[in-house]
């Protein structure tokens, strides 16, 4: 399972549903464009430690991006983006998950819901 980074973030928030959520699943893994964005919003260097600790704590494999991950989520952005309001980072996670064959675990199932031969299992955390 694909975990979208919305989720992460309810764990890092130390969310209990989102923890269990997460640990339930034996095989973890995310898009690298989501240890991007977790990166991206850190706010030290320490802050940068810890997120890269975090995955590898939960055990989370990281899905690289490849030409065709780019070109699909390049397809996607096209169908979807003023349908669906998918953004580049979406479009990168779901084209992981669909070309990898995984499903995508979201919180945020309105971006990705029109996207074909995607498998997505819907997130609620315990405070929304």
């Amino acid at each position: 399972m694909i975990f979208d980074t919305d989720i992460l973030v309810w764990v890092f928030r130390r969310d209990r549903v989102a923890t269990e959520f997460v640990n339930s699943e034996r095989d973890r893994a995310a898009s690298i464009v989501t240890l991007m964005e977790l990166l991206n919003g850190a706010r030290s260097k320490a802050d940068m430690m810890t997120t890269r600790q975090f995955f590898v704590d939960l055990d989370i494999r990281l899905m690289p991006i490849d030409e065709p991950i780019s070109y699909l989520a390049a397809n996607l952005i096209e169908d979807h983006r003023l349908v669906d309001g998918l953004g580049i980072n979406d479009a990168l996670i779901a084209a992981t998950a669909r070309e990898t064959g995984e499903t995508l675990a979201t919180a945020n199932v309105r971006h990705f819901r029109g996207i074909p031969n995607l498998s997505v299992k819907s997130f609620r955390p315990a405070r929304s």
